[in-house]
């Protein structure tokens, strides 16, 4: 968002100023403050005038400018209506060099999830995608998607949901005591790197928010089922924020995820290209690894399906 237009929204959202005042604050002149709440309005922000002078009633909008004011955390956006997908345009911004950009969109036509899975992403939902640069090794990039995973969940258990994590990268909704659960929300990281270093890593993030589950896959949940409609500008700031506190103490991140985790715990069967492996689920590693108490012994699986079985 344009510097000044910050400084003028900060300075309404305070209470009345008039024009004049803003004016001399911001060393602007009157007809430029003019035309600065003007473009405000027109993204959508509630302004409004009075004899005491211009005052911010409420930010209803979702879109960029919107979710950049009052966000603390350093990112900016980059919002579409409709987007093929985000992680797809994410991509082409990290290629260009961009960093620290969250891409945003009200729907996504060709969504998609692990394994090039199809993943429905009506308007509604939340559905954005991170453009970092860590100085991290690609042993260390897991982190960044269980932090994901960990940010997601916190933000939906803010706005009223029962929500857990189910190894690696999945928000779930707990149903029963057996270890069934529904789909709330998924993760998709990609990233390029070198041997020893991850050049660009995106971390897509897509949440079903303020959508019927009818309307969605079977087994899947939404924010609007489990709770109410959650205003999806707050969502994204508190989803954003979460996430930039994770990334910056990567050694906070395991220790969260197991405080959310559903998969501990739970008798499990995860697929890998190297066959399955059929136990119970006792804990992740430092880097995200998932260990699984097997009839032969613990394994540890780095990647793979992981499907909860019912207890034997």
């Amino acid at each position: 968002m344009n510097e000044t237009r910050r400084a003028i929204l900060e300075a309404l959202a305070e209470g009345p100023v008039s024009g004049p005042a803003l004016a001399d604050e911001l060393g602007i002149s009157r007809a430029a403050v003019w035309k600065h709440i003007d473009g405000l309005r027109a993204a959508d922000f509630e302004i409004e005038s009075g004899s005491n002078g211009y005052e911010l009633a409420g930010v209803d909008a979702y879109n960029a400018p919107a979710i950049e004011f009052g966000l603390e955390a350093p990112f900016s956006i980059e919002y579409h209506d409709s987007l093929g997908s985000t992680n797809d345009r994410a991509r082409e911004l990290a290629t260009d060099g961009e960093t620290d950009v969250a891409v945003v969109a009200d729907e996504q036509t060709g969504g998609r999830g692990r394994l090039e899975r199809e993943w429905s992403a009506p308007a509604g939902g939340v559905w954005v995608s991170l453009v970092t640069r860590p100085t991290i090794t690609p042993a260390e990039a897991p982190l960044y998607t269980l932090a994901a995973s960990v940010a997601t969940a916190t933000v939906a258990r803010e706005a009223g949901v029962d929500a857990r994590i189910k190894w690696p990268n999945d928000v779930v909704v707990p149903v029963g005591d057996d270890g069934a659960y529904r789909k709330l929300a998924g993760i998709l990281t990609e990233m390029e790197g070198q041997t020893d270093r991850v050049d660009w890593l995106v971390a897509g993030i897509g949440v079903n928010a303020n959508l019927d589950s009818d309307g969605l896959p079977e087994g899947a949940t939404s924010v609007r089922d489990e709770a109410d409609d959650v205003d999806r500008r707050r969502f994204v700031q508190r989803l954003l924020e979460e996430f930039d506190r994770y990334r910056t103490d990567l050694d906070s991140v395991v220790p969260a995820w197991r405080e959310l985790a559903l998969t501990i715990g739970q008798r499990v069967r995860v697929d890998r290209p190297a066959g399955e492996i059929v136990g119970e689920a006792v804990d992740v590693t430092e880097s995200g690894a998932l260990v699984v108490e097997t009839d032969d012994g613990r394994v540890t699986v780095s990647a793979g399906d992981c499907e909860h079985l019912r207890p034997v």
